[in-house]
């Protein structure tokens, strides 16, 4: 049963083999030796038996077949209405197939399965609203990504990102060195405008533990500074941890899921041990699924709870400007037109659909929705993973024109966006469409018009 270097069954367990899977630029040698890799079909069947269970067999079984998921997807609107793009068809031809033939599929079989589960879903979970028989293609599509990362067949990126959370515990390669370093950099170098900005660490039995996605220190490292300014102008008592402080999981995208375990069980371990009387964590729509919603499952939390009560930015940020600890300029207000990115992960997953649109009253003059909106609207176009895989950027592009269409049509320049998957989503959609956008998170947008009280404001 021949293996590949790079392209193997087994997960990315050490430095020495995440960096030989980094130094294969693109996956070119990895998706070649997927070619010739082949399926265990007993281990297959094995993890079909025990884990494909009644509920999964049901959904399989009474799917009617009535078409009604199709206009739900936004693969399937913005490909022309390709019938193949219909959820019930992908989920029937990958998955359904396996299982019909318990497991004695072939290497052909599971790559299309990989470039299906990646490629044509983001496991925004509408279709699921729109099914009359309540199956979850978010559920059945994340099984699916398990089965292909068992066997080997994940895009190249995917595996890297779960490897980053094996070896690192966090993504993008950041040490809990770096990330302790960034804290001490940003307070430094706004030492001049926030003389007396501090950001915590490990301080036990503060109000709020921060948690943030690891893009931050990698890449947004003034998004932490952010955080620490309205915390302090909102005179929290707060915390970040030194360990276990990323809440994000590439390992659930991967389908990585004993990794996925590992990374919450971390961030767990950082609740217990600081014991906060609330977490509160960044805006990041997979990060708080993976750690609120998802996790206390696969960290076997039989109460399905974090060990302390857990809140995302929007909620945090919509109690601070409700109680008074944020109060808006009115002359700073946003003037111009402005409409809202829903998040999958944090609207339709976990019905947060009042508390942004609470923020919006607070610090917009002209808020539109996009339509639909709320639990209904679409996805960004790049959940589930699918910004950061190369292998299927044409697919990724083709995706975001329903967004694209979304925007233009309320007439709005600037998109308030409190998702890193949905922030760089519509990023790239400017970049791709050119259609004279602009995006942001929420933090800088309130600092930019919340009164300062004079004891706090910046030196002259």
């Amino acid at each position: 049963m021949p293996e590949g270097q790079l392209c193997n069954k087994n997960p990315i367990q050490t430095k020495e083999e995440l960096d030989a899977l980094l130094a294969d630029k693109g996956g070119k040698q990895y998706y070649q030796e997927m070619l010739d890799l082949e399926v265990d079909t007993a281990k297959l069947k094995a993890s079909l038996d025990k884990t494909c269970k009644s509920r999964m067999r049901t959904w399989l079984e009474i799917c009617a077949h009535c078409g009604l998921c199709a206009d739900s997807c936004f693969f399937y609107l913005t490909n022309n209405r390709d019938p193949k793009q219909v959820p019930a068809y992908k989920i029937q031809s990958t998955l359904g197939h396996i299982v019909r033939k318990k497991g004695k599929v072939d290497a052909k079989h599971m790559i299309m399965c990989m470039d299906t589960a990646w490629s044509k879903c983001t496991c925004c979970n509408r279709c699921g609203m729109y099914c009359p028989y309540g199956i979850d293609m978010g559920v059945m599509f994340s099984y699916l990504r398990g089965l292909c990362f068992s066997q080997g067949f994940v895009p190249w990126e995917m595996k890297i990102g779960s490897g980053m959370h094996r070896v690192y515990q966090a993504q993008m390669a950041v040490t809990d060195e770096d990330w302790v370093d960034t804290c001490e950099w940003m307070c430094e170098e706004y030492e001049d405008d926030w003389p007396c900005l501090t950001i915590p660490v490990d301080k036990e039995n503060a109000d709020i533990l921060y948690l943030v996605n690891a893009r931050e220190p990698m890449h947004y490292p003034d998004d932490i500074a952010e955080a620490a300014i309205l915390f302090h102008i909102a005179g929290e008592d707060w915390t970040v941890s030194s360990t276990g402080w990323d809440m994000t999981s590439l390992s659930m995208f991967a389908g990585d899921w004993e990794s996925a375990r590992m990374q919450v069980d971390k961030v767990y371990e950082a609740m217990e041990r600081l014991r906060p009387k609330r977490m509160v964590g960044t805006e990041c729509g997979h990060a708080f699924r993976a750690t609120v919603t998802e996790g206390p499952y696969w960290a076997g939390r039989k109460n399905g709870q974090t060990p302390v009560p857990s809140f995302h930015y929007v909620e945090w940020a919509a109690e601070a400007l409700r109680s008074g600890k944020l109060k808006i300029d009115p002359a700073k207000k946003i003037k111009e037109p402005v409409t809202l990115q829903d998040s999958c992960n944090y609207i339709r997953n976990h019905g947060l659909t009042e508390s942004t649109r609470e923020i919006m009253s607070y610090i917009a003059e002209d808020f539109r929705e996009m339509n639909p909106n709320r639990e209904h609207n679409f996805c960004c176009g790049g959940g589930g993973g699918l910004n950061g895989i190369g292998r299927y950027r044409k697919e990724r592009n083709i995706g975001l024109k329903q967004k694209r269409d979304q925007i233009l049509s309320t007439g709005c320049n600037l998109v308030v966006t409190p998702c890193h998957n949905c922030f760089d989503a519509v990023r790239d959609l400017e970049e791709v469409f050119q259609v004279g956008i602009s995006w942001s998170f929420l933090k800088p947008l309130l600092l930019k018009m919340v009164e300062v009280p004079e004891h706090l404001q910046p030196r002259e």
